[in-house]
């Protein structure tokens, strides 16, 4: 009985919080998710799986190479120019959002590759495929210890490429913290669109050699955390 009146209360105090708060709340789990992964120490492990001492044999396999990196890449352009263009011209759903709303999103989205970008260009850390292990001239060393150079060219933390999809997240924003549940599940729909896109640009650099598996989900949580603070500015601008 005591049990289920623990639950009674978790599922009431669930309830009561608002959309903004819930997704605040999910992002400590969240973030437990690209951390226990470090620290199974699977990143290894895959990429073993997917080269040798000779290299990785899908880096330029065309399907890989040339549709889902290049390709994808300019979708990803053109879909951002298309975000921001629908600040002023919005089209389709769009049309239900205020422009307040549809500037937050934009911004959000830039924020997110921006931060990306940023952190790949202060990151000393090394792709797979430049990894002694892997035909490559640099040692292994985790992407934890900022400031260790490790032989190589670095720059590969975290995942630039699947962060044209993650960076999207903050599209989904404000449906999610939409009080009306037809929006909030087209928020659900967009979430659900980008974390697979997410998933399957990580999943292609990740089988050419480019970027370990933990690089996507450290690019995911990232791109989430921008969304939201980003979101939290423009609550505190929209009530001002």
């Amino acid at each position: 009985m005591a049990g289920m009146s623990q639950t009674s209360v978790s599922t009431r105090f669930l309830a009561d919080l608002s959309p903004a708060a819930r997704l605040w709340l999910a992002t400590p789990v969240l973030f437990m998710i690209p951390l226990f992964w470090d620290l199974t120490g699977l990143d290894g492990w895959v990429m073993q799986q997917l080269a040798d001492s000779s290299g990785f044999p899908l880096r330029h396999q065309w399907w890989l190479e040339k549709v889902m990196h290049d390709a994808a890449r300019h979708l990803a352009t053109v879909v951002y120019i298309g975000v921001l263009v629908m600040v002023w011209r919005p089209v389709g759903p769009f049309r239900r959002l205020s422009r307040i709303f549809r500037v937050e999103a934009a911004v959000g989205v830039t924020l997110g590759l921006l931060a990306v970008r940023w952190m790949k260009r202060l990151s000393m850390t090394s792709c797979p495929w430049d990894l002694q292990d892997f035909g490559g001239v640099a040692r292994h060393v985790s992407h934890w210890n900022w400031g260790t150079l490790d032989g190589g060219p670095g720059q590969c933390f975290p995942g630039g490429h699947a962060s044209a999809a993650l960076a999207f997240v903050a599209l989904a924003l404000p449906w999610l913290t939409s009080v009306v549940g037809e929006e909030r599940r087209m928020g659900r729909q967009w979430l659900l669109a980008v974390l697979w896109g997410g998933l399957a640009l990580g999943l292609t650099q990740t089988l050419r050699g480019a970027h370990f598996p933990s690089h996507t989900l450290w690019t995911a949580l990232v791109c989430w955390g921008v969304a939201l603070a980003n979101h939290q500015v423009f609550r505190w601008v929209r009530r001002a």
